[in-house]
């Protein structure tokens, strides 16, 4: 990915926090390349960009997980940016997002950590309901899926954030721009960005 100063994502604690939001991420790996989707959480033990995860054992073996390097993509919020919002001449089209890249080769987990991995992630996702699941309370059917799962933990030994929103447009044009969003949160995260500058 490109790295331009002015769009850099930086902050290690908003790096966590776009992770504990968004959690679906991409793995690609070499060797086709190969591509899967898993969930993540940050790393509950640490405060840094430490991730931990789980996906299927077969896409586990795919990548060869824990052989090699692996790059982990979190995309948080993205969307088409209309010239029309812009209200001024000549500009065109383009995409706002925010995404984290990690790199590092990963951990595979033994069963109870990956198992711990797994009731992690659940407290994190239930988090917000009145009356949260816990996986303890199907835990014996929990255990009975373990053979097919594979949890890792990734300590990146690159991580390369980029929150790309605007930043390099007149202030007065990036108030337009947000103004005229539909998606609250694209314009949350521009707001944001903006007010760094």
């Amino acid at each position: 990915m490109l790295e331009v100063p002015i769009f850099a994502l930086d902050d290690p604690a908003e790096i966590r926090a776009l992770i504990a939001d968004q959690g679906w991420a991409l793995l690609v790996s070499d060797g086709g390349p190969v591509v899967s989707h898993a969930p993540v959480i940050p790393d509950p033990a640490t405060a840094g960009p430490e991730i931990v995860g789980h996906l299927a054992r077969t896409d586990a073996e795919l990548h060869a997980l824990g052989e090699r390097r692996i790059a982990v993509v979190v995309q948080g919020p993205h969307g088409y940016i209309s010239p029309t919002l812009y209200q001024a001449m000549p500009y065109v089209p383009t995409w706002n997002y925010v995404t984290v890249h990690l790199y590092g080769t990963p951990e595979i987990l033994d069963p109870g950590e990956t198992y711990q991995v797994l009731s992690d992630s659940v407290d994190h996702y239930e988090r917000d309901r009145a009356e949260p699941f816990r996986l303890a309370s199907a835990e014996e059917y929990a255990h009975r899926l373990l053979p097919a799962v594979t949890g890792f933990r990734l300590v990146p030994d690159r991580v390369v954030g980029k929150a790309k929103l605007s930043q390099d447009k007149p202030a007065e044009i990036a108030e337009r721009v947000i103004a005229g969003l539909t998606d609250p949160v694209l314009a949350a995260a521009m707001r944001r960005a903006h007010r760094r500058r």
